[in-house]
């Protein structure tokens, strides 16, 4: 696939001659006024959170000065898909204005999502959440490898691959994210905890306590010390246990653990052996019994 440049600014949503002939005077690019309910929000749009304080911040400017900057779309079957500019498109809907000025650029599926997401990273409007769907979707649905994201966003690879690790942590924990109440440094140490219940129940102190990501760290780093600890005194614990049951049967015995059960494996070398385990496993019944 070809690689894309993208992270160059308002240069890469609109070229720079069209940016400065936007006042509507070339036939190549116009700026021109589309009705509001012509225009339907895209389904490659990454955002999926607006600040409401914002948008009103956004209406009360709009509704003083007009729509300064137009908003970014294609032709649809249903008329005009947004591409860039959606706080605008609502805040216009919200006030009941019946048309909005907007450019029209050809663009595929991929060309809409890159261009969206230029839009709303140099903005800073995505949380780490909606960035990590974003990069989740030119992978799953345009062939992107990390790399290609990593370069085509001019970002670290490392960076990116952090992201996309959010989106296996517990739906409850990537809403923490999603809303701001831990950031994407919590996530990162969260993720770092062996059971997706451990991680929803570390983010909960988490968000409780308040606490910054290095105390989160140190917190994470004390329950995996004990957790380590007490795996080291159950296998302690199994060992004497199979120990004890060696010298009982005068065989190897391994006691197999899982969740909550397991099973005993008691080894025989012929049939003799096992004709004499099984006698001594029945003395033990009779003498239980």
């Amino acid at each position: 696939m070809e690689k894309r440049s993208l992270g160059r600014g308002l240069s890469a949503l609109i070229p720079p001659r069209e940016i400065a002939r936007a006042a509507g005077e070339t036939s190549e690019c116009r700026v021109l006024s589309l009705g509001v309910r012509e225009v339907n929000i895209s389904k490659y749009q990454p955002r999926n959170k607006f600040d409401t304080e914002r948008l009103e911040e956004l209406m009360r400017s709009i509704k003083a000065q007009g729509v300064v900057q137009p908003i970014l779309v294609r032709r649809s079957e249903e008329g005009y898909e947004l591409i860039a500019g959606e706080r605008r498109l609502r805040a216009a809907k919200q006030l009941g204005m019946e048309t909005i000025p907007a450019i029209i650029k050809d663009a595929d599926d991929l060309s809409l999502l890159e261009l969206s997401l230029i839009e709303n990273i140099q903005r800073e409007d995505l949380n780490a959440m909606e960035e990590a769907s974003a990069y989740q979707r030119l992978i799953a649905e345009f062939s992107f490898t990390q790399e290609m994201i990593s370069q085509a966003l001019g970002k670290d690879r490392s960076t990116v691959a952090n992201l996309l690790r959010l989106l296996s942590l517990p739906k409850k924990v990537q809403e923490y994210i999603a809303d701001n109440a831990i950031t994407a440094g919590h996530g990162k140490a969260i993720l770092s905890l062996p059971s997706e219940q451990e991680q929803v129940r570390v983010c909960n102190v988490v968000v409780k306590r308040s606490l910054s990501v290095r105390e989160t760290e140190r917190l994470i780093g004390k329950r995996l010390k004990g957790t380590r600890a007490r795996t080291m005194r159950d296998d302690a614990e199994m060992a004497g246990l199979e120990d004890e049951l060696r010298k009982a049967f005068g065989t190897r015995v391994r006691i197999l653990r899982g969740k909550g059960r397991g099973r005993i494996q008691i080894e025989y070398y012929s049939d003799d052996d096992l004709n004499r385990i099984v006698g001594r496993l029945r003395a033990c019944a009779a003498a239980a019994a």
